[in-house]
């Protein structure tokens, strides 16, 4: 069979059919009279296999070895040839995602798609001053889509950063929420704390909504910050929760005030205070805890919480009676 034939036949091109001759992969077994090169089947058995291994990514060199060296072993090839796969993916993904990104922020001209990219690259700079100022001027300056802030705002360590990367996610839109939530079942502990520290800066029904849910999760530490949250909205299932984090001394100070926003009225107040004295029964005497709860008495109002400081003023536990003591006359001062 004729080189034309054989580029027909097999969807190789004549050109690249001399090159593979030229490399030494196909040698056409012979020549007609007026010197055309003339393939065997046995020649196009061959370059079929050689199309079969370009198909997976095999260099030429490596097709070569594959097909003319006995001993050659395909295990470690593929290994090779899956991890340069995953790459190619992951870099594929990784500008997809960019691009669409850039398409959300509704760019009007050139100018603002490379503002969106500059500003895109910033939030991922490995300087932490570039990441924090990307984040502040993501507000008034280029619009960034909310699922790159939230990308950056559930892995960022920096403390400074997350407050910026918070503050920008608190004004960026109706879509934070969901997407943050999203962080709260990851299988990485920090990943969901920055995820509920984050809802608990976003304004609204919905954010107040997952806050609930993170309440009542598996993380204590993810409930501990959402009663933190829930109390600053007047959420009164956070209580027990708080009065737990007092307890066990988890913000112990954060949970009190939070205590004392829910104690708006008398009867939120007696709540309060009746759950308070519940726990400190249960505390044995001498513990840490027991002080906690006394102090954290003080910013209760409501006779509830006074009669219970009063017979605590009596305590067998002196640190607990002094405390008790000293809370009942600030309060008379009042």
């Amino acid at each position: 069979m004729l080189i034309g034939e054989v580029a027909r036949r097999s969807g190789v091109s004549a050109r690249m059919l001399r090159h593979y001759e030229s490399l030494g992969l196909v040698r056409p077994s012979g020549r007609t009279g007026s010197g055309y090169r003339e393939y065997s089947g046995q020649d196009i058995r061959r370059i079929f296999h050689i199309e079969s291994l370009r198909s997976l990514g095999l260099s030429l060199r490596d097709i070569g070895r594959a097909l003319d060296e006995p001993g050659f072993a395909p295990s470690e090839l593929v290994g090779d040839l899956i991890r340069r796969a995953h790459e190619r993916i992951t870099a594929e993904t990784e500008l997809l995602t960019r691009l669409r990104r850039i398409d959300a922020a509704d760019p009007a001209g050139w100018e603002d798609v490379l503002r969106a990219v500059a500003l895109l690259q910033a939030l991922t700079s490995s300087s932490a001053g570039t990441r924090q100022r990307a984040a502040l001027s993501s507000v008034d300056q280029v619009p960034v889509p909310v699922e790159a802030l939230v990308e950056a705002a559930l892995s960022e360590t920096e403390p400074n950063v997350a407050g910026a990367l918070r503050w920008a996610l608190a004004r960026s839109g109706d879509d934070g929420p969901a997407l943050l939530a999203e962080g709260l079942g990851s299988p990485v502990a920090e990943v969901r704390e920055r995820a509920v520290r984050s809802l608990a800066e976003m304004p609204g029904d919905e954010a107040t909504t997952y806050l609930r849910h993170a309440l009542t999760g598996p993380d204590p530490v993810v409930g501990g910050y959402a009663a933190l949250a829930l109390g600053t909205r007047g959420v009164a299932d956070a209580v027990p929760v708080l009065i737990g984090m007092i307890a066990e001394g988890r913000n112990d100070t954060d949970a009190a005030d939070a205590l004392s926003v829910l104690a708006s009225d008398t009867a939120a107040a007696d709540r309060i205070a009746a759950g308070l004295v519940d726990r400190l029964a249960q505390a044995a005497t001498g513990a840490p805890a027991r002080g906690r709860l006394t102090q954290a008495m003080a910013a209760v109002p409501g006779p509830k919480a006074s009669r219970a400081l009063a017979e605590l003023s009596h305590d067998e536990d002196r640190a607990v009676a002094l405390t008790a003591t000293y809370v009942l006359r600030l309060r008379e001062r009042r």
